[in-house]
């Protein structure tokens, strides 16, 4: 073992996996023999593959049950720097505020509404739905009055995710469920008395096993069933499309955003409400053609607000008449920056401003500024203060006319906490936010540059105790670089933990990412995927020869995407790493658009059904590129056991693939959470999971929390 534990290593020795029977499934796709021994454990209903799921299932808790002290010491660790609070700003609505916030204790967030006199009550608490704490609030949207707030439920790993619409007074269910709005937009018009949402094709209505997203945009008015909702757009020709809506102001008017999967460009249409139930459309923006993203926003005059990549891979700003059909005729208003990618913008338009203004979010370096700008002419005007060198989001206002804006901050050693400017005093100050339970680590935060191996300059972000120390130490490097997401200097409890118990934290901007705009997405993205995994070794490779670690000290982690990611980067490099965990990962990507809504994300990888394409993926699918006898990792494959993003075969399949083929006596281990989501689940089983993982890296890589826990203890005793 990397950590020296000879009776660990003993065990190891000892264990022995699950019997998982090779089939003999061979595919011929367009000449090439694609082998699948393991497609048998993609029926989750089947007896044999429950029973082979059990026995590892006991297989991670008798492993598990070895680490007793050292998992105990992680919990305590995790559970002290969690942070609870306001974690987001709020929502403003006429005189109402809607704020969202989790106590310590609290499974789910729960919704919080305050009013003008600043009394506040909890509107929607999901615990008292659902004491279990599966069912969570997942999105809300006040009408624009703040008399009635539509309300998105989801229960773990279930597909409905139906709206309610509440009265925002009593508290009362006034309308619903809508069903199948899994992953909507919703606007409302004025009045609050109708609204348009997304919503699936009932199951009925489609051919057997259609697993597209097929979604319709639809009108619904309060009081009316369902059934009833007029679908406004979409159709059978868009089958796979995401869609995003926007009412101006004075409803007059509706924007629609359609989008094939996460692709990385999408079209505009636009109607005038003569008849809400009828509009009729004009494309403003034929993504095919200009191959860029656009996002609309409607000014007081009826013209369009603009943030685009087109011409501008970082964004800018743009204006737009409505029939401005030709990007010729946009109008920059806020220029690119190349060294700053755009991360998002507001309009403060409210009368008692002596003049519109626009508030530009970016990010240099991981670093945020805010900048205030005209909105007539785009001129800079002032740069907000901000509390330090962190990362801004969710820049928010009352709609729809405010002066007020609220934003969210943190940085590596500050858990999110809430400003607001007022653009008539010019003053920014913290309103709430969230605190973490315990004393906060003492975490130094820097940026620095790797070169790839062809010469391109990566970023990486280093979280390193504070304390000066001479010598490697246990690292866990994370990355993501799929789908444009930019990673920044987030304030991340397991980081946090991390670093508190003595380690470094990394987290590789590699390509397929959104740190540099969309030149870096294009870059790691579907024939070019394999970039974005030679950066992750190369950073790890960094880390190693500039000797902040060795290679008996590192591990890596990953997340969905970034799941892939690790796991691709250990089928190429297994001897960079003592341990990888991978949660909800993708591996085999030969058959990863049969799972979950893989299908919808052709775009960012590529698709097996087109012969030049498939060697694209061959390439690099972790599940295709086992070597037989290899000393590997020790790997901890984490997922739900239903699994509606990705799909949970992609963790059984790699699972047994690997213990098949490894030579080494480090474990290759499943650890499977029922009633949970991709990514969501109760804050109790949060904690856990991040407490296994920190225990089973540290038991790879040499670090133990004990000291930073006694530490800890200590500082909870003494006397404030």
């Amino acid at each position: 073992m990397a950590s020296g534990n000879t009776s660990e290593g003993a065990f190891v020795a000892r264990l022995s996996y699950p019997v998982a029977r090779r089939g003999d499934v061979v595919e011929d796709l367009f000449g090439f023999p694609v082998a699948d021994p393991y497609r048998w454990l993609e029926d989750g209903t089947d007896a044999r593959v429950r029973a082979w799921a059990a026995a590892q299932d006991r297989l991670f808790r008798a492993f598990r049950a070895g680490w007793r002290e050292e998992l105990r010491s992680w919990a305590y660790l995790v559970d002290q720097v969690s942070s609870f609070g306001v974690s987001e700003p709020p929502m403003v609505r006429g005189s109402v505020m809607f704020l969202a916030e989790q106590l310590r204790g609290d499974e789910q967030r729960r919704l919080l509404v305050i009013d003008a006199e600043g009394n506040r009550r909890a509107l929607v608490d999901p615990v008292e739905l659902d004491p279990s704490g599966h069912t969570g609030l997942y999105a809300w949207w006040p009408s624009r009055e703040g008399e009635r707030v539509a309300v998105q439920m989801e229960v773990a790993e279930q597909p409905g995710s139906d709206i309610v619409v509440l009265d925002v007074r009593t508290g009362e269910v006034v309308d619903g469920p809508l069903p199948r709005a899994r992953n909507t937009s919703l606007a409302w018009l004025p009045g609050g008395d109708a609204f348009y949402y997304v919503s699936r094709v009932p199951d009925e209505e489609l051919p057997p096993g259609d697993r597209r997203l097929q979604r319709r945009v639809r009108l619904h008015r309060i009081g009316t069933p369902w059934q009833a909702d007029t679908v406004v757009f979409g159709g059978d020709d868009a089958p796979d499309h995401y869609y995003g809506l926007t009412v101006s102001a004075d409803g007059r008017y509706l924007a629609i955003t359609a989008m094939a999967g996460p692709a990385s460009h999408n079209d505009v249409h636009v109607a005038e409400l003569i008849d809400p139930k009828a509009p009729r459309f004009g494309k403003l923006v034929d993504g095919s053609a200009v191959r860029a993203r656009v996002l609309p926003r409607f000014l007081a005059d009826g013209d369009l607000l603009l943030v685009t990549d087109y011409q501008a891979p970082c964004g800018r700003i743009c204006t737009a008449r409505r029939n401005d059909t030709d990007p010729a005729a946009w109008r920059t208003l806020v220029a690119e920056d190349p060294e700053a990618p755009l991360d998002e913008c507001l309009v403060l338009d409210d009368p008692a401003l002596p003049r519109p203004l626009l508030l530009v979010a970016r990010t240099r370096h991981g670093t945020s500024t805010v900048t205030l700008h005209d909105l007539a002419g785009g001129r800079q005007l002032s740069r907000l203060p901000l509390p330090g060198a962190g990362v801004v989001s969710t820049l928010r206002t009352k709609i729809p006319h405010g002066h007020h804006a609220w934003f969210s901050y943190c940085d590596a050693t500050t858990p999110p906490t809430i400003h607001r400017y007022d653009a008539v005093s010019g003053e920014t100050e913290q309103e709430t936010g969230a605190a973490m339970a315990g004393h906060t680590p003492k975490v130094r935060s820097r940026s620095v540059r790797y070169h790839a191996g062809d010469g391109t300059e990566v970023t990486l972000f280093l979280f390193t105790p504070a304390e000066d120390h001479q010598g490697p130490r246990p690292t866990l490097l994370y990355g993501y670089g799929s789908f444009g997401m930019p990673m920044r200097p987030w304030f991340f409890p397991l980081a946090a933990a991390w670093v508190g118990a003595g380690g470094t934290y990394a987290v590789a901007c590699v390509r397929g990412g959104g740190e540099a705009g969309q030149c870096w997405h294009d870059a790691g993205r579907g024939p070019h995927k394999h970039r974005a995994i030679s950066d992750f070794n190369d950073a790890a490779a960094w880390l190693i020869d500039t000797g902040r670690t060795t290679r008996d000290q590192l591990a890596s982690y990953g997340v969905s995407g970034g799941g892939l990611l690790v796991t691709a980067a250990a089928m190429r490099r297994p001897d960079l790493y003592a341990a990888v965990i991978a949660a909800g990962p993708l591996c085999d990507m030969v058959r990863y658009e049969h799972f979950g809504l893989g299908c919808t994300w052709t775009d960012e990888f590529g698709t097996a059904s087109e012969p030049e394409q498939l060697p694209w993926l061959l390439e690099y699918s972790p599940y295709h590129n086992i070597t037989p006898g290899t000393h590997y990792p020790a790997f901890l494959f984490t997922g739900a056991v239903t699994d509606l993003q990705t799909g949970e075969a992609h963790v059984t399949k790699m699972c047994a693939a690997l213990q098949h083929a490894t030579s080494g006596d480090r474990p290759i281990l499943m650890r499977r959470e029922p009633d949970t989501a991709h990514a969501a689940s109760p804050a109790s089983k949060e904690r856990a999971l991040t407490a296994d993982i920190l225990t089973f890296a540290g038991e790879h890589t040499g670090l133990s929390p004990g000291e930073a826990t006694t530490r800890l203890h200590e500082c909870a005793a003494e006397p404030h």
